[in-house]
């Protein structure tokens, strides 16, 4: 296999061992030129499109959610994003890792998601300098 193919093989691993799959609709919130760019390009290479900014009007099937403790109100940020994705979908809360500027505090975390409505299912090591933690809406009851 050659180094290129290694290393896109790579770059759609880190994303798919996150839980993306193929065609899926993935909204971005908080992009700004500290995000990681790689998990950005690994998320998009394995959806198979570009990942929604901001503006996208539509529901999603995930947000990924950049999120600094400069960045305001996190219960806030998290129930809005809630509101743009499909009942039981995912939102990816990603934050700097301890040190890092912006770092926010793994019991913070806790709590806005609780109030927030959602559960946290894991946390990974999202690149360099974020860490990523997995929220999920309760499955609606049919």
């Amino acid at each position: 296999m050659s180094a290129t193919a290694d290393h896109a093989e790579e770059r759609t691993q880190q994303a798919a061992r996150l839980g993306f799959e193929p065609g899926q609709v993935v909204q971005e919130i908080g992009y700004d030129s500290d995000v990681e760019p790689e998990l950005r390009k690994s998320i998009e290479a394995v959806i198979g499109q570009g990942l929604e900014d901001e503006e996208y009007e539509d529901v999603a099937d995930a947000v990924l959610l950049w999120f600094r403790d400069e960045d305001g109100d996190l219960t806030d940020a998290l129930v809005d994003a809630i509101g743009l994705i499909e009942d039981g979908g995912v939102v990816w809360l990603l934050t700097p890792k301890t040190g890092r500027e912006g770092y926010v505090e793994p019991s913070d975390i806790n709590e806005a998601a609780q109030t927030a409505g959602l559960s946290q299912t894991k946390s990974v090591n999202a690149g360099k300098d974020w860490t990523g933690s997995r929220l999920v809406t309760p499955k609606s009851k049919r």
